[in-house]
Formats: C-alpha cells, structure tokens, sequence
C-alpha cells in the first residue's frame, strides 16, 4: 500500500515527500491504516523503522487546532522527545502546535507553552510534574502513545507509565511501539488498551545488511585495538558503546588525543551540552559519537555506518539495540565487539540469541601504540590514579 492509498491529507502528503519519504516502510504501512481508523495499535519492529510517522499520521489528522492538549506522546529520552517532536512539527498541517516536556530544562517555558499546545511530546518523570502541579490538562487527550516501550520499561518507568495512564480518559486511542514486548508491557496491554490490532514487523535487521564480529582481547590491548579500528574502519558517522559514564569520558578522550573526531554523551552532562553534541553528530562533526546505553535509548540517527561495543551489554536485548543503529532504511552497517575476559560469560548469553556474529582476524590486531592522556569533565587534561595524567601506551609492543 502506498501514502497515497491511506487517506492521508494532500498536504501533509507534500510534506512526508519533501523529507524524501517517498515508499511506507513496513511498519507504516501495517499500522497507519488502523490508526486512521481510531483502532488502538501494538507495534513491533526494530529501532529506526519509521515508527514516528506511523503514529504522527492519524494523531495529526485527528487533533483540532485550539482545542487544547488533545495527544499526549510519551518518550523514554530527552532527547528522543526533542527528534519525535521536531519531526512532528515538519509533517503537521493546519497550525498543529506540538509541544516538548522533559527535565534538565526550566519548567517555566514548558508551562506557557502548554497553554496553546494540541500535541505534547514527553518524557514519563516531567509528565507526572506538571500533573502534580495542574500546569498540563489531560482531559481531553484522544490519542496516546507509548513510544519505545521496552526501553522506558529498562529505565524503571513502567510505575511513572501506569500512573499518566491511569489519568487520561478513558475513552482514548492507544499506540504503543516496542521493539518487545516483556511481561510489564503486556500488563499495559491488558488492562489500559481496547482490542487492539497487533501488527509486528520486521525485528533483526538482515545478515547480508549488517555484519558483525568480535576480537578476543587483552584487557589492556581494548584501547588500542578500538582506535586502531576506528582508524582502519573509517566510519562516516559511528557510536562507541561504554559501559559507564566515567568510560565514555575516557573513551571520548583517547580518541581526541589520537586525532578522532569524538565527543562523549551520558546523563551528568547538562541538558543543553548533550542537545549540542546531538545537534553537530546529526551534521557529521562529531563522526564518533561515545555514548551509555542510558544516554543512547530511543535516538533516532540516520546514517550510522558502524557500531563499536567496547563493553559488552549485560543482556540479548541490549545488544539488539545498540547494533539496529546501523543498517537501517536498507543501508549496510558494520558492528563490532571487543571482548576481554570479563565480557565472555555476558556475551556467551548474547551469541545464544544472536546469530551471525563472526570472530574477526587476529591479523587485524594492530601494531601501534595509543597515547593515553586524562581529561575531567571540563576537557582540562589532568593526572591521577587509573590511566594517569602522563602519555602511557597501551597494547602489544612491537
């Protein structure tokens, strides 16, 4: 089924096609035609597959101008709820106000904002704020959506979730995206949904699109093998996973000190610095983005070329996640994985469920050696214990 066959209005017809969006991709078109229709909907497909759009359709048909918060979108990130609502606002017709709320921001802007919005785009913890303080009124929402379900559900929401929902009306349509959907989701689903149409797309994201490998490493070669293999791989646009906060800070940093174009991203760095980061790695500069898995849920960035775990996930899902960053709306994607000793029970529960990851070389080992200098969080190079504050290499010596 194409756009043009899901009655959609002429002129947000024209403004999908001006992003280039020209064919539905699956999830759009299993879904939009019973959104249309005020069905409530169960989406199921992998991160990066149109989701947004499937949703934004038949709220964006279905509000009223000026007649208050009528479609309440909850998101698991800020930044997530920045990209859904952009986007929203780039396809709205008809003088659609759409409004963001989330934390790490003055609440006073969100207030005045909130008076003149039909579309409110959120994250579940300033949600329940403004609920408490009576500065956002629900009660007449007729659409509501839970995007990235599975990961507000990891991020311990699902309290915050059942509390929003258990404040809207009752008579409302209901779309909830997840890439699975666990027992608590399924809680959801019975008791806050009506007889909804369950749709589920395509999940992994195709072998021949993305390949996958893994190094069995030393634990102090994984820094010289990750920039070894940025350089050699030289991705246009690439994540580098970090298992804490203090890593990717590190991480970011040994890649600056050997001419990578890096920037780090996690939840101590204030709101606008992370806004900032994302807005230059969506334009290419930063090319390597080191993010956490907290920091990295719900992104939506198109043309990321290579995914580099330097620590694994704890989990199947998890990994899923980080790789189906890459590889999407049919483009090739490279993910690769660095495994010491530490990562080998974790990662033998990830290769259980994932298939076709393959061990890499050992020739593509490298023969260098890093230059490691400390930074603290301001960017001023420092010593101390760990890494040190003097040049140190790491890796094989040749």
């Amino acid at each position: 089924m194409k756009f043009e066959e899901m009655n959609i209005d002429p002129r947000m017809l024209e403004l999908i096609h001006k992003l280039g969006i020209t064919e539905p991709t699956e999830i759009q078109e299993k879904s939009i035609p019973p959104g249309m229709i005020g069905k409530d909907v169960i989406g199921q497909s992998m991160t990066g597959s149109g989701k947004t759009l499937a949703f934004s359709v038949p709220i964006l048909h279905g509000v009223q101008r000026d007649g208050g918060v009528q479609a309440l979108i909850l998101v698991p990130t800020r930044e997530l709820a920045n990209q859904v609502a952009d986007f929203m606002h780039s396809v709205s017709f008809g003088g659609i106000k759409v409004c963001r709320v989330f934390g790490g921001v003055s609440i006073e802007p969100q207030i005045s904002h909130l008076r003149r919005a039909e579309v409110v785009v959120g994250t579940p913890g300033r949600i329940l704020d403004h609920m408490e303080r009576r500065t956002i009124d629900l009660h007449g929402v007729k659409y509501f959506v839970l995007d990235e379900a599975d990961r507000m559900l990891d991020m311990g929401f699902i309290d915050d979730i059942r509390r929003i929902m258990s404040g809207l009306p009752k008579q409302r349509q209901t779309m909830l995206f997840s890439a699975t959907i666990p027992d608590e989701i399924m809680f959801i689903i019975r008791n806050f949904m009506k007889d909804p149409i369950k749709i589920k797309a395509q999940i992994f994201v195709p072998k021949h699109k993305l390949k996958q490998y893994y190094y069995n490493v030393r634990d102090e070669e994984k820094l010289s093998l990750l920039v070894h293999l940025v350089k050699k791989e030289k991705p246009s646009r690439a994540i580098v996973f970090a298992g804490t906060k203090r890593m990717a800070d590190i991480l970011a940093g040994v890649l600056k000190e050997n001419n990578v174009d890096a920037e780090a991203i996690h939840g101590d760095m204030p709101q606008a610095r992370r806004m900032k980061v994302m807005e230059s790695f969506h334009q290419g500069r930063p090319h390597v983005l080191v993010a956490t898995d907290v920091a990295s849920r719900g992104l939506d960035i198109k043309d990321v070329t290579h995914i580099f775990n330097f620590d694994v996930p704890n989990d199947p899902d998890s990994y899923t996640h980080r790789i189906g960053r890459t590889a999407r709306m049919e483009a090739e994607g490279k993910a690769i994985t660095l495994l010491s000793v530490k990562d080998h029970e974790p990662f033998r529960r990830i290769i259980r469920q994932v298939k076709d990851i393959e061990k890499a070389e050992e020739s593509d080992f490298p023969k260098i050696k890093v230059n490691i200098r400390m930074h603290d969080r301001s960017g001023q190079r420092r010593g101390g214990s760990g890494f040190g504050g003097r040049r140190r290499s790491f890796g094989r010596r040749y």
